[in-house]
């Protein structure tokens, strides 16, 4: 035990996660770069490849959900994207206030377009890692999000 209170793996990870934050910020930064000559930026184009992701239209709730943010900063851009005739609200049957969120032909064209910029891109980020490398920190990151999400339902539920 560190004299702070961490554990060895504890201080490692806050140490990670400082990194973590730092490297989100880099690229959201990057992505913002890749496809502003689209009219997007990161979270326009994580909200596009959420919908392309499900499927079928989903409520502005749903798409918050799976991205991990607050429906409300969901919503606002969602209704960019919409203004830009990027998506479109459905009607939905099983709720009448909250609409289904569906990619219309341009916004299909858009995140085909940045999918297209984001393939070099990424390979170029993965040059010289390992495959087993970027597969351990994968199994990492979705234990800790494991472990979040369920230490979030345990509070939400008391």
């Amino acid at each position: 035990m560190h004299a702070d209170g961490h554990t060895p793996a504890g201080a490692r990870l806050s140490s990670l996660m400082l990194d973590f934050f730092k490297l989100n910020s880099l690229l959201i930064a990057s992505g913002d770069r890749l496809v502003a000559d689209l009219g997007l930026t990161s979270a326009r184009w994580q909200v596009l490849g959420t919908i392309v992701h499900r499927q079928q239209p989903q409520p502005v709730a749903w798409l918050a959900r799976d991205i991990g943010a607050s429906r409300q900063n969901v919503q606002r851009i969602v209704n960019d994207l919409e203004r830009d005739g990027l998506v479109e609200f459905q009607p939905n049957p099983h709720h009448k206030r909250a609409h289904l969120v569906a990619l219309t032909d341009k916004g299909r064209r858009a995140l085909e377009a940045a999918m297209t910029l984001q393939a070099p891109w990424v390979n170029d980020l993965a040059d010289g890692l390992g495959v087993e490398d970027i597969a351990t920190v994968h199994k990492v990151i979705l234990r800790l999000r494991a472990k979040l999400e369920t230490a979030d339902e345990t509070r939400s539920d008391g």
